[in-house]
C-alpha cells in the first residue's frame, strides 16, 4: 500500500468507511479473515522461509517455531473461540435495581495501527493482527523497514488473502511512521524499543488514543545451585536455547544475563560451552542454526560493547565476529563491570553475561534494584525460594525451570510492566486488547425509589446509607417504619 500523506489519507478513508459499514463486526467476516490467514500461512510457507532467511538468516525450523507456527496456532485458537468471545456476558446487578438486567458487550475499538518489530517480522505482525481482526477492527499494519523482504511479503501477499478495504499494509521508514502517528487512531499497538515506545506514546496522547506497548528490557535468569547433573544439563540447554535460539538473542524475552553463586559458576560455564558446541558448532566459520545480526548498525553496536577493554577481559567463551556475514559467535562473559553498557542496556544479541553472587538469595535484591523486566526466569527446586521470587519481584512474566515457553501459551497473557511495557495480548487477551467492554443496563419503569432524589431529609440519607451497604434487612425495616410513606409513589414527590 502506498505511503505519503495523500496515500495514507486515502487508505485511512477506505478503512473508516469499511468500519462504518459495520461488516467487520460480523462473526462471519472475522472467521473468514482468520481462515484466510491460515490459508496464507499454508500456501506461502516457502516464501516466508525465504524472506526470513534473507532478512535474518533464520533456519526454516527456527522460522516455523517462532513465526509460522506461532501464527497458525494463534489463528486456529481464535477461530474456534471468536464467536464465544463476541457474545455478551451477563452482568450481576444488585437486587436494589430490581426489576433490571445487565450485560457486558465487547465491541471493536475502530481503526487500529500495529507497528511491527524487525526481529520476528511475521509473527509480530500477524499475531496482533489476529487479535484486532477477532475483535472486529479495521487495521493498518506498519512492518519494519529493517526486515525488507518480510515487509515486502506482507505488503504484497496480505491483500491477496484478506479484505483489502479493511486491512492494509503500509510500508516505509521513519518518515512514514511519523506520518502515521500524526493520524487519529482508535488503538495503537507497538512492539519495539523503549526509546521509540516513548515517541509512540507521546503522539498517541495528542488524540487520547489507547496504546499497548510491548517493549523489553533486561530479562534476568536466576540459577540456583542444582545438585543433580541431569538437572544442570537440562538447565544449561534451556538457558542456551533461550539466549541464542531466538534470533541469535535479538528478542525481547531472550535471556539477558544469568545470576549464579560463585561456587557454581564454573560448572554452569562448562555445561554452556558443551551445549553451544552441540547446538551451533565450535568454529565461527562453520556455525550453524544461528541467525545473523539484522544489519551493520546493530553489528557495530554489539562489537563496541564487547570491545570495551573491561568487558573484553571478562569473556570466557566466544567473542569472535564475522563482519561480512553479520555473525557473532555465542559469547559468555563472567562478571563484566555492572556499570558497563552490557549490564545497563538491553543486549539484544548473542552475548551472555554471568554475574556471580555469594548467596543466590541475593538475586532478588539485585533484580529489584533495576527496572522491571519483561520476563524473569528462575531455575530452582527450592520451594521457599520460589515463593520469595514470586512475591518479592515484579516482572511481565515469571517462569520457573524453563525459559520462553510462556510466550506461546495462548491461555496466558503476554505483556510487560513498568519500563518493559504495558498492555497484554495472546489468545483471549488479544481480543480484549482490541475491544471495548461496554456495560449495558436495562431498567424497568415499574418501581421508582424516591429516596434517590431531592428534597433531602434524614430518612433518605439513612436509606442511601443502607443501600450502599446492600443491607436489605435494614432497608426493609426502614421501609416498614413510619417513614415508609412517600417512598413508593406514582408520580408524587415529597
Amino acid at each position: 500500500m502506498e505511503g505519503g500523506e495523500e496515500g495514507i489519507g486515502r487508505s485511512l478513508g477506505e478503512l473508516r468507511q469499511a468500519f462504518k459499514s459495520r461488516r467487520t463486526r460480523s462473526v462471519g467476516w472475522r472467521k473468514t479473515q482468520l481462515q484466510a490467514i491460515l490459508k496464507m500461512m499454508d500456501e506461502k510457507e516457502d516464501q516466508i522461509f525465504k524472506a526470513l532467511q534473507q532478512d535474518l538468516g533464520k533456519h526454516p525450523a527456527e522460522a516455523y517455531r517462532d513465526e509460522i507456527g506461532v501464527v497458525k496456532k494463534s489463528a486456529s485458537y481464535s477461530l474456534s473461540r471468536v464467536g464465544k468471545w463476541m457474545a455478551p456476558t451477563k452482568g450481576r446487578i444488585p437486587l436494589l435495581f430490581f426489576p433490571a438486567s445487565a450485560e457486558v458487550l465487547p465491541e471493536p475499538l475502530g481503526l487500529a495501527l500495529i507497528f511491527v518489530s524487525w526481529n520476528f517480522p511475521i509473527s509480530l505482525a500477524l499475531d496482533p493482527l489476529i487479535g484486532a481482526i477477532s475483535a472486529g477492527n479495521a487495521v493498518v499494519l506498519k512492518p519494519s523497514e529493517l526486515a525488507p523482504a518480510c515487509s515486502s511479503f506482507l505488503a504484497n501477499t496480505i491483500p491477496l488473502y484478506l479484505d483489502s478495504n479493511a486491512i492494509k499494509v503500509i510500508e516505509g521508514g521513519t518518515d512514514i511512521a511519523e506520518q502515521l502517528l500524526q493520524q487519529k487512531w482508535d488503538k495503537i499497538f507497538f512492539t519495539g524499543s523503549q526509546r521509540v515506545g516513548k515517541i509512540v506514546m507521546s503522539a498517541a496522547a495528542k488524540h487520547l488514543t489507547p496504546v499497548t506497548l510491548e517493549l523489553g528490557g533486561k530479562c534476568p535468569t536466576i540459577l540456583d545451585s542444582l545438585s543433580n547433573p541431569s538437572d544442570i544439563k537440562v538447565a544449561a540447554k534451556r538457558i542456551a536455547g533461550a539466549k541464542w535460539g531466538p534470533c541469535s538473542g535479538q528478542a525481547c524475552i531472550a535471556i539477558d544475563y544469568v545470576l549464579v553463586e560463585h561456587k557454581f559458576a564454573s560448572t554452569l560455564i562448562e555445561y554452556l560451552k558443551k551445549t553451544i558446541n552441540r547446538f551451533y558448532g565450535e568454529n565461527l566459520k562453520t556455525l550453524k542454526n544461528l541467525s545473523k545480526i539484522v544489519n551493520k548498525h546493530q553489528f557495530e553496536r554489539l562489537r563496541n560493547i564487547i570491545e570495551d577493554p573491561a568487558v573484553a577481559a571478562s569473556i570466557v567463551h566466544g567473542g569472535s565476529l564475522d563482519e561480512k556475514n553479520l555473525i557473532i559467535e555465542p559469547t559468555i562473559l563472567l562478571n563484566p563491570p555492572l556499570d558497563s553498557e552490557i549490564m545497563t542496556e538491553e543486549i539484544f544479541g548473542p552475548l551472555l553475561p554471568i554475574i556471580t553472587l555469594t548467596n543466590i538469595q541475593d538475586s532478588i535484591e539485585f533484580i529489584n534494584l533495576r527496572p522491571k523486566p519483561l520476563a524473569l526466569y528462575a531455575f530452582t527446586k527450592n520451594e521457599a525460594f520460589k515463593q520469595r521470587i514470586l512475591t518479592e519481584t515484579s516482572s511481565g512474566s515469571l517462569t520457573f525451570n524453563d525459559a520462553m515457553p510462556q510466550f506461546v501459551c495462548d491461555s496466558l497473557p503476554f505483556g510487560g510492566v513498568g519500563q518493559s511495557g504495558f498492555g497484554r495480548y495472546h489468545g483471549k487477551y488479544s481480543f480484549d486488547t482490541f475491544s471495548h467492554e461496554k456495560a449495558v443496563l436495562h431498567r424497568s419503569f415499574l418501581i421508582e425509589l424516591e429516596a434517590r432524589y431531592p428534597p433531602w431529609n434524614d430518612f433518605k440519607l439513612q436509606f442511601i446509607r443502607f443501600a450502599y451497604k446492600f443491607d436489605y434487612l435494614r432497608l426493609v425495616l426502614l421501609l416498614m417504619g413510619h417513614k415508609l410513606k412517600g417512598i413508593f409513589t406514582s408520580g408524587h414527590q415529597d
